[in-house]
């Protein structure tokens, strides 16, 4: 093993230990006196993350060339990052008690939710990393509704293990992204079984099997699960969205559903284009809103459309 692997091994080691620690001392430790030390621990991760600040900087300097100051910008980049930190520590307490969500998160739309899974075909709720979206899922799935989420696997074996029992103990289904087939069935067989699939829409997705669209006037490789799914299962698209309040509290907005046009049988792949550009542009416009809310740290504009 070269020294470069050692390295690696050695710090996602240390990540995975110090969650599990983190973890359990949540189980017995006040709230209180955890927000208390949130900042510190924040603080520490923020020195820590160099590289991905860099990107956060990067992504930023894409997304508002010109129209944001660097004063701006790294204004953005700290607030997203403690938003960040702040949004892990307080998944990590409700992980270990989630009977109070309640008073964390409260929701916005809820009728959209109830009104389309009375048609009895599912729901695809499209998000993105934006806000502490897996309490939403969290909420959700300890409010009885049944709930999955398309994930990408945590690149450690071992914090994987310990991340998809604790989702399972939590009700939140886990469809993983890749083999992509297998994620296909498993998405449709939930949206068959009138379930809700929560799908993030805001990765880089430059393996062929995506679209360009616009995303901050750059053209932007995303997935179209959504549309897709939809098409085949009639499943309601419902855009979810979790924002951080004054108080810390999270607001859970739930839009107006998407209506999928489906187009001609000869027009079908520029109808789910088209459809997928929609979604992005509504996830664009609550990443202008409230920009320290997105995961700026991706590099969203990394794949490029051949020419």
């Amino acid at each position: 093993m070269n020294p470069n692997d050692l390295t690696i091994k050695f710090q996602r080691a240390m990540a995975r230990n110090g969650l599990y620690s983190t973890y359990f001392l949540f189980k017995w430790l006040p709230f209180w006196f955890i927000n208390g030390i949130s900042n510190t621990m924040i603080q520490i991760g923020y020195s820590l993350t160099k590289r991905h600040r860099n990107i956060a900087r990067d992504s930023l300097n894409i997304a508002f060339e010109g129209k944001k100051s660097g004063g701006e910008i790294e204004q953005i980049v700290k607030k997203c990052f403690k938003n960040l930190g702040q949004s892990m520590i307080e998944m990590l307490y409700m992980m270990a008690h989630p009977d109070k969500l309640d008073e964390k998160v409260f929701v916005e739309g809820k009728s959209h939710l109830d009104n389309a899974l009375k048609k009895g075909h599912g729901v695809v709720a499209v998000t993105a990393h934006f806000g502490n979206f897996p309490m939403m899922m969290l909420y959700f799935a300890q409010k009885g509704y049944d709930v999955s989420s398309i994930v990408r696997p945590a690149r450690d074996k071992e914090l994987e293990e310990f991340l998809l029992r604790k989702r399972g103990e939590l009700n939140v289904k886990t469809v993983y992204a890749l083999p992509r087939q297998k994620c296909v069935t498993k998405s449709i067989s939930t949206l068959r079984n009138n379930g809700v699939l929560f799908v993030p829409l805001d990765q880089n997705f430059g393996n062929g099997a995506g679209v360009y669209v616009d995303f901050f006037g750059q053209k932007a490789a995303t997935a179209t699960g959504p549309v897709v799914f939809a098409l085949r299962t009639k499943a309601v698209i419902l855009p979810m969205f979790i924002i951080r309040q004054p108080d810390n509290r999270h607001k859970i907005v739930i839009e107006a559903p998407i209506e999928v046009d489906s187009g001609s049988s000869e027009n079908e792949d520029k109808a789910i284009v088209d459809n997928i550009a929609k979604i992005t542009q509504l996830i664009e416009s609550y990443i202008r809103k409230y920009p320290h809310e997105w995961g700026w740290m991706h590099r969203r504009w990394k794949s490029r459309p051949k020419k």
